[in-house]
């Protein structure tokens, strides 16, 4: 996008990426796997194709396992409602016509907005932390409010895209870069 046109449009990816939907569907096979387990305890018969699942004692262990399986179904239908909304998508509009830069996220059960002036747009801002939990993020240095983050949430983003983006970003509010 060019920095002569009047509207910015950016999206966000939200929770339906590969790595949220391989999570959630090996703690569903894992939850089942548990309770099929815990069934073949207290039957006595093998429902699993592999394993002598039925030769455990039901107390403790069958009953352990499941009591694990329930957690896994319940954590497993907690993470396929958050991917089915798609929590965390949404899009970062920035208008120069209308004067105004609007936020907006898909929130687990509404969507948040926030409109800011263009005016009280101080910088853009490229925050960048590595080690054991890296952090690469780009945010808006707003006038007497905190930092407003414009990307996702979980997998940082590389370092050229997020340079880049930034400045992109900078260039079109006619604001000044912090962080590089």
């Amino acid at each position: 996008m060019s920095a002569d046109e009047a509207v910015m449009d950016l999206a966000v990816v939200g929770s339906r990426r590969l790595s949220n939907l391989l999570l959630a569907s090996a703690v569903s096979i894992g939850g089942i796997g548990f309770l099929l387990t815990s069934a073949s305890s207290r039957l006595g018969r093998n429902l699993m194709p592999i394993g002598h699942a039925a030769d455990l004692t039901w107390v403790p262990q069958g009953l352990v396992m499941g009591l694990y399986g329930i957690a896994a179904v319940f954590l497993a239908t907690y993470l396929w409602t958050v991917i089915l909304i798609d929590v965390g998508a949404g899009s970062n509009r920035f208008d120069r016509a209308r004067g105004q830069a609007l936020i907006s996220r898909r929130g687990f059960r509404q969507l948040i907005e926030v409109a800011i002036p263009l005016a009280e747009i101080q910088a853009v801002k490229v925050e960048v932390r590595d080690g054991l939990s890296p952090q690469r993020r780009l945010a808006l240095r707003v006038r007497s409010r905190r930092d407003l983050p414009l990307t996702r949430v979980g997998e940082p983003m590389p370092l050229a895209d997020l340079e880049r983006s930034g400045a992109e970003l900078a260039r079109f509010l006619g604001v000044p870069l912090e962080g590089v």
